[in-house]
């Protein structure tokens, strides 16, 4: 960038394309943001993937060797790994699988023997709604085998037999492949694909399945639908500006708020040559989004670690490959005749076999795993290729002995896509047998860092031994039951894993000492910076994490919306045709660069995000800039307008916000049964509390203030806004020893239906150890319309239950409060010295 020039200025940048970055591209785009999303790779049309021999060895990523190819290949401590670069990221060589991380398995402060610990601060129930988007845009669909041709899949029909002989549950999980040509369709091979209403950004027709097992090479056929034809292709279709050949290099804080981004363009991805060095690029934003996948995005925030100070010291923690393993069935028989596997017949995988869990209920079960069949490409050029085996002999002494000088380097090159390429030469074998694949809950006590500049990793199959045991036995039996031999994948002996599936790096966590992010993937001190990919996960997700990284970048995106988004009037034509564009608002990190009072978080229109488990941020309506919608004027439960302050002085408002989570039960009056019931469904509400004379609210009886937010529950349609809220602080019962802290939240359900949340939390006298549970745990019952408080005892009851706040929700509320006017911390106190009265004069000891 010239001096003086100014950089290009956008909403929000998207560092990446795969499962984390196209998601978030389409959800900001298409509430009308300006988005420019950043891939360092290129598009890969329907055609275009690379299949000859020569082609595929140029199919690496290595720019410094002049390769811009898909696969990028690494080679770390413990593990090698296998990513993808390219428009669509890693679903452009994933096998298609979307399976929901189990219930169960979203564990909570479980120790890891090398240190710390494996927690997750989101639920089941959090991404729930979210894995059913993801899986309503891509597609998802199990294997139809029980329609021709589709039922003649071998592979299929054999992992369901060692499953049942072995007395485990088998499936065939939801896949992103088009087998019919629209949706509800007959499926069919080589059908034309209809395509949906945002079109296709490659302008090519596309064609179902037609079961060659190239899933991994990238479909030639469009059967897939990998990102780039249903999120990136909408992301396009609504605005969003997605320059490919572009890779990061650095981020740091924008003076005034917000974000640059560093990158180069590799102008040209087809001549292989050793590039020249190429001019640096910035963009501004107000928002940055990186899902650069895991080593992506670990990688740019080592580098870029000395501009963001303050920057967790977990960053490249809780790393693991997800608990993958790759082996090998060879020679299947069947009462000594040979049983044909055909693992290029149908998708790469069809079929799933779940391994139980303990913290599923099983005792002794140890960690819980997946084992799915593979496959492999049916066409068979390279196995002619495989005759000129001396120069292929020749290549592998050639690789194995440069591997081996590396191993014992002390900054071996950790980037094996160069070596690969050489490797492959003109030719080379494929596999020729049914590959098995294991993914499971491996232990997360990686760490990524830099070594001289290069992404480096510390990992080790020790910690992880009895998951790996129990998968390759089991994978044993399959092989036993089949019939065929047992092959481990050669690289087992140095205990050594091959990873699809890195994890972690930049892990959330409710608190910045145990992780970069929070449960919405923003990072922690440094707002509207978030991480959207596998880098935030806290720990292994057991089945393959696709899904689950695009369901976060879904709830992220939710999150970032709601908080961050206000309507003002563009500047120049867009501002003359009276059209409101909706912008970021600017917030200023910790440790960044210093901008205005506003953005720094001074006032209640600022709160910062909840890293809570389950739990999620919810803005006042001031912070995300929108009003809810006043209540109807004859609704008798309208309250009556704030009153002022005290004439001729300015009052001083204090605000502070609350997550409280639990359950619910329909058709129960009694919160306590209804927390219980067999019935009961999650609720939540996020909450900003704002006292606007703080003064006035110490002084009065029933110390009451506005509540603002949202609540959660999915009988009532999901998120709702709140129309109007109240909350009394220590409310007096005309018992000394008994206070109430009451809610009354008015909102209205999915069917625009009016509700009253009305809860209490009864703060009675006993001893100390009660003030915790007391003041924490909120009994709630839900009524029928908007129902003032003289009248709720005539009121229908629809729900009743128990919310909670959690020890990590209730540390992050301890940093929400803020306040505006003067004496702003004397005020503060005032606050904090009648809370501690209040609470002696229930616990405290009895006066003789």
């Amino acid at each position: 960038m010239a001096a003086g020039e100014r950089a290009e200025h956008v909403d929000a940048v998207v560092v990446g394309s795969g499962f984390g970055g196209s998601v978030a591209a389409y959800r900001l785009a298409e509430a009308g943001l300006s988005v420019v999303l950043l891939e360092r790779g290129q598009p890969y049309p329907p055609g275009s993937f690379p299949r000859s021999p020569r082609q595929m060895n140029r199919a690496f990523w290595d720019p410094a060797a002049g390769l811009y190819g898909m696969y990028d290949v690494w080679s770390f401590k413990g593990c090698d790994s296998v990513v993808s670069a390219g428009l669509g990221g890693g679903s452009l060589i994933y096998a298609n699988v979307l399976l929901r991380k189990d219930e169960h398995w979203f564990v909570d402060e479980q120790p890891m023997p090398g240190g710390g610990y494996e927690s997750w601060p989101v639920s089941r129930a959090d991404l729930d709604p979210h894995y059913d988007a993801v899986e309503r845009m891509m597609g998802a669909t199990p294997y139809p085998l029980d329609t021709a041709p589709f039922s003649d899949t071998p592979k299929t029909h054999a992992m369901q037999d060692a499953a049942a002989e072995l007395g485990l549950r088998c499936e065939l999980p939801p896949l992103a492949v088009s087998f019919a040509g629209e949706p509800g369709g007959r499926p069919g091979v080589g059908l034309p694909i209809a395509e949906p209403p945002y079109g296709n950004l490659h302008g090519m027709p596309r064609r179902t399945c037609k079961l060659c097992g190239e899933c991994d090479i990238g479909c030639n056929e469009g059967a897939k639908n990998s990102l780039d034809h249903n999120y990136l292709s909408a992301a396009a279709h609504h605005g969003a500006d997605i320059r490919t050949a572009r890779e990061v290099k650095a981020i740091r804080p924008r003076p005034g708020g917000g974000y640059e981004v560093d990158y180069v363009h590799h102008a040209d991805l087809t001549v292989r040559r050793r590039p020249a060095r190429q001019p640096v690029e910035t963009i501004t934003c107000d928002r940055l989004v990186l899902g650069a996948g895991t080593y992506g995005t670990t990688f740019l925030l080592l580098k870029s670690r000395s501009a963001l100070p303050g920057l967790s010291g977990a960053l490249g923690s809780r790393f693991s490959g997800n608990g993958d393993l790759l082996t090998f069935l060879l020679n299947a028989r069947d009462r000594e005749r040979v049983r044909p596997l055909d693992a290029s017949r149908g998708p790469v995988i069809t079929s799933a076999i779940r391994l139980p869990d303990e913290v599923d209920g099983v005792p002794g079960a140890g960690r819980g795993a997946y084992i799915e069949e593979g496959g492999y490409p049916g066409f068979t050029d390279w196995i002619v290729h495989s005759l000129d085996v001396g120069d292929a002999v020749e290549r592998a002494v050639r690789f194995l002995w440069d591997r081996f000088v590396e191993f014992f380097k002390d900054a071996p090159d950790t980037n094996l896509s160069r070596e690969i390429s050489d490797l492959i030469g003109d030719g080379a074998l494929t596999v020729s047998s049914l590959p098995l694949l294991g993914m499971g809950r491996d232990t997360a006590d990686g760490r990524l860092h830099l070594r001289d500049g290069r992404l480096a990793a510390d990992w080790t199959t020790e910690t992880s031994e009895e998951l790996f045991t129990r998968v390759r036995k089991t994978m044993q039996g399959i092989a036993d039951v089949l019939g065929a031999e047992y092959a481990d994948n050669p690289m087992w002996f140095r205990k050594r894993i091959v990873t699809v599936h890195p994890l972690g790096g930049a892990p959330m966590a409710d608190h910045p000492g145990r992780g970069v992010c929070d449960a919405f993937g923003e990072v922690h001190g440094f707002p509207g910076l978030y991480i959207a990919d596998g880098a935030a996960m806290p720990g292994p997700v057991g089945p393959n994490p696709s899904l689950t990284i695009a369901a976060h970048a879904d709830r992220m995106a939710t999150r970032l919306l709601e908080g961050a988004t206000r309507a003002v009037s563009a500047p120049g034509g867009a501002e003359a045709a009276g059209d409101p564009v909706p912008v970021l608002t600017g917030a200023e990190p910790v440790g960044g660069s210093t901008g205005s009072p506003d953005r720094a978080g001074n006032g209640a229109a600022y709160a910062p995000e909840s890293g809570s488990r389950g739990g999620a941020r919810g803005p006042s309506a001031a912070a995300s800039g929108r009003t809810p919608p006043p209540l109807d004027a004859a609704d008798p439960a309208a309250p009556a307008p704030a009153r002022a302050g005290a004439a001729g002085a300015e009052a001083t408002s204090l605000s502070f916000t609350e997550t409280m989570k639990g359950f619910v039960t329909y058709g129960v009056t009694e919160p306590r049964a209804g927390a219980v019931h067999p019935g009961r469904e999650p609720l939540s509400f996020r909450l900003t509390i704002t006292a606007d004379d703080v003064d006035r609210f110490l002084a009065e009886t029933e110390h009451e203030a506005r509540a603002e937010g949202w609540l959660d529950a999915a009988a009532h349609g999901g998120r709702r806004p709140v129309r109007w809220g109240r909350f009394n602080l220590f409310a007096p019962t005309g018992d000394e020893d008994r206070r109430l802290m009451k809610y009354r939240l008015f909102f209205t359900d999915g069917e625009d239906r009016p509700r009253t949340l009305t809860g209490r939390k009864n703060v009675l006298h006993g001893p100390p150890t009660r003030i915790w549970p007391d003041t924490s745990t909120l009994y709630v019952r839900l009524l029928e319309g908007h129902v003032p408080e003289d009248a709720e005892a005539d009121a229908a009851v629809v729900a009743a239950g128990v919310l909670h706040i959690e020890l990590g929700d209730f540390a992050e509320q301890l940093t929400t409060f803020r306040t505006s006017g003067p004496d702003g911390a004397g005020k503060l106190l005032d606050f904090a010295r009648f809370f501690a009265g209040e609470l002696w004069e229930v616990y405290g000891p009895e006066s003789d």
